[in-house]
């Protein structure tokens, strides 16, 4: 774990750090698991079969960049997120689906952790996010 060292300026808690990079790294390894806010429990399970497929095929048809604003592997540090445009919680609660129905190509797009965390909490609309799914677009990018 890193040490902490000095307090990040917006921060609502006791937690210090360096940098807004160091910030960044501790929320996302804080907030995951019962550790985020919106957890309702069952621990960290599998997506079940057809996930990595998907996640796979997605992004490569994204070129491993977030679809929104350009980040490539080299600026995340690793690849992007791959996030279902309707969450799989939602196929988990219809009567009609199960959890591997949501992993489907056009269900799912590449985004950065930050471009991530705003689709979640909607300040990115699914419809902005499925008009940027485009398989033939060699142009993924907001200009």
């Amino acid at each position: 774990m890193r040490a902490f060292l000095c307090r990040s300026p917006n921060a609502t808690t006791d937690v210090a750090v360096c940098s807004e990079v160091c910030r960044r790294e501790w929320l996302s390894e804080s907030f995951t698991g019962d550790g985020h806010p919106n957890w309702k429990g069952s621990g960290n399970e599998s997506y079940g079969p057809g996930w990595s497929d998907v996640r796979r095929r997605a992004l490569e048809r994204d070129d491993y960049q977030c679809i929104r604003c350009g980040a490539t592997t080299d600026d995340i540090g690793r690849n992007p997120d791959v996030h279902h445009i309707v969450p799989v919680r939602r196929f988990i609660e219809s009567d009609d689906h199960t959890k591997t129905d949501a992993h489907f190509l056009e269900n799912v797009i590449s985004l950065c952790i930050s471009c991530h965390r705003k689709a979640d909490h909607g300040k990115i609309s699914k419809q902005r996010l499925r008009s940027r799914i485009d398989s033939e677009s060699t142009t993924l990018v907001d200009e």
